[in-house]
């Protein structure tokens, strides 16, 4: 089994539906690869999204209270889960159902009845898709924070979170705390977004963010590297050589004759 197997075989899933059995089916048939969480309604999985992290939602559309379009829009367009991958499951088979459900954001799109294969097979490929975006804005010195970045209110968070560690970059005891008071939200809520969009805690990604701008400086060749380790934020040049080897597999000079 390679890494992202693993990784992917660790993940949570939420199903939701109204009908108990294919709930059941569901959490039987995915219990063997996936942790899983059931919930009949659409508004219990939403109170479920605000204390659990989630890595994948599979929804019925047609639901009482409030329909799958209706929960996808919400998911969607609400900061703190956005960046979920959510598959609609439907008895309606029209291409205007379909398109309906695409154009609220839903990544995938499944008509009853299915294949279990086919829908695992499907969450497989959104779980390992996202695994090799993060690593790769992980492990790339140039590889901007958007990337990661999958809807419109996941790219205004990132675009937010990026902008509040660039003001403070040069304050090494800025942590999780300040980002939360910044951006108005509670701490639990913070690591639950940043952890399921980039698969790293606050303080990994703001110790990336530092080594990323690191990269931009040593690239232009203005400053010493001494002297980029203390823009960055780093108040030990030994510590910021061996974050930056660890990050990137090179040390701040090779990067730097590299470019």
């Amino acid at each position: 089994m390679n890494e992202n197997e693993n990784f992917i075989y660790e993940s949570t899933i939420l199903i939701v539906d109204d009908n108990e059995e294919i709930l059941d089916f569901l959490q039987e048939d995915l219990n063997e690869y996936y942790n899983t969480i059931c919930s009949n309604t659409a508004l219990k999985a939403l109170n479920i999204l605000d204390t659990t992290s989630i890595n994948l939602i599979i929804s019925d559309i047609m639901m009482p209270e409030m329909d799958g379009f209706e929960f996808c829009k919400i998911i969607k367009s609400n900061m703190n889960y956005s960046h979920i991958p959510i598959i609609l499951l439907t008895a309606k088979n029209t291409i205007q159902s379909k398109i309906e459900g695409l154009e609220l954001g839903a990544d995938a799109y499944i008509e009853k009845p299915f294949s279990p294969k086919h829908l695992q097979v499907q969450i497989e490929n959104l779980l390992v898709n996202r695994i090799r975006i993060k690593k790769y804005f992980a492990s790339s010195p140039t590889s901007t924070i958007n990337s990661i970045g999958h809807t419109a209110e996941d790219q205004l968070f990132l675009d937010k979170l990026n902008k509040i560690i660039l003001e403070n970059i040069e304050n090494f005891d800025f942590n999780v705390n300040d980002i939360a008071e910044s951006i108005f939200m509670s701490k639990s809520s913070l690591y639950r977004k940043i952890k399921g969009i980039s698969d790293l805690s606050p303080n990994e990604l703001i110790n990336i963010t530092r080594l990323k701008k690191a990269a931009e400086l040593l690239h232009n060749k203005r400053y010493t590297i001494k002297e980029i380790s203390e823009m960055v934020g780093f108040n030990s040049i030994t510590h910021f050589g061996r974050n930056f080897q660890k990050q990137f597999g090179m040390s701040p000079s090779n990067y730097q004759k590299g470019n």
